[in-house]
């Protein structure tokens, strides 16, 4: 497993956090959550808006996005013979109709069990104890993605309450949403326009695109005590030709968000396909990555440790107490930082 930093115990990445200060829904604009603006290692904050980041960016920064596809990963169905209720979120295709899933049953889904969706069928290849399963769907390529698209939900995170509906369809997708195969949405992504790219470029600022398939893994909580015992589940990337080269010629990398970071410092720029469990935490030296444009993330999550290592762990509970005071909204459908 890819463990970068110095171990630490995860409660020291613990915040208070009101209950209604969690975005239950996005704003109306994407551009309209505010921007805390945080010097990555020292000065004061600054509390600006998103749609103020030409206003912020210089010219020959370049920003970094990841155009991952959210699919309808989350499937509700009945186990064959007892219709006992059955979710299953896929997280990594394996293989011909071959998906590792994450489960949910009153009862053990065993090998060989089958579950109705919608009219078709889900089998069970594999099992285990931890809900984690192997399930062979009922169609592959573009057959699959229109099974998904008739049968699934989009896999909202568990902090937003409601069901979702038509406007998460398209409000929990990022305007660069390009390469289906993510379970979760790169979320600083959410907060761009083709009206704020625009203006990103006439003022002299480049964007580029990587792919990062993002799984749950990136969100699931941490139930080890220690940072150096928790593992991340690996997710598949692939970075253009052309992003490496604008790497090479960048004054300034900034990362939209922790995915596309972590998928920069794991490729170390380079073109090409690989994957990465990547965890970064406090200790990590940063080789690629200058600036961060990411959410408020959740308490003692590995999202938030990698924003502790980008700056530090005071000035980052520092910031965040002051975002809790101005009653920021966090986390996916939340207001944004800018670390520079």
């Amino acid at each position: 497993m890819a463990y970068h930093g110095t171990g630490m115990d995860v409660a020291e990445f613990d915040y208070p956090l009101p209950p209604e200060l969690i975005a239950q829904a996005p704003l109306p604009e994407r551009d309209a959550s505010r921007l805390l603006i945080l010097p990555r290692f020292s000065g004061p904050v600054e509390h600006r808006m998103v749609r103020d980041l030409p206003e912020v960016l210089q010219p020959g920064d370049l920003l970094v996005a990841n155009d991952a596809r959210v699919i309808p990963a989350r499937l509700r169905g009945r186990k064959v013979g007892t219709g006992g209720k059955v979710e299953l979120l896929l997280v990594e295709p394996l293989g011909g109709a071959d998906w590792l899933a994450l489960g949910q049953s009153s009862k053990p889904l065993r090998p060989g069990a089958e579950v109705e969706v919608g009219g078709r069928f889900v089998q069970i290849v594999r099992g285990s104890s931890d809900g984690e399963l192997v399930v062979r769907l009922p169609a592959t390529g573009d057959r699959l993605l229109e099974f998904l698209e008739s049968t699934g939900e989009i896999p909202l995170p568990p902090y937003i309450e409601h069901a979702p509906g038509p406007l998460d369809r398209e409000r929990y997708q990022t305007v660069f949403a390009r390469e289906p195969g993510a379970v979760a949405a790169p979320t600083a992504g959410l907060h761009f326009t083709p009206a704020l790219i625009e203006a990103l470029h006439v003022r002299g600022v480049q964007l580029v695109q990587i792919t990062l398939h993002v799984g749950p893994g990136t969100f699931l909580p941490v139930r080890a005590h220690r940072t150096e015992d928790h593992r991340m589940h690996s997710e598949r990337y692939f970075v253009p030709e052309s992003t490496a080269n604008a790497l090479q010629r960048a004054k300034r990398v900034i990362a939209i968000g922790t995915t596309a970071l972590r998928t920069l410092e794991a490729s170390r720029g380079r073109p090409g396909p690989g994957a990465t469990d990547l965890f970064i935490t406090p200790g990590y030296e940063f080789k690629v990555v200058q600036g961060l444009f990411t959410n408020f993330h959740l308490p003692k999550s590995t999202l938030l440790m990698l924003v502790s290592a980008f700056s530090s762990l005071p000035r980052i509970k520092a910031a965040y107490a002051e975002a809790v005071e101005r009653r920021y909204r966090f986390f996916s459908y939340g207001d944004a930082m800018l670390i520079v």
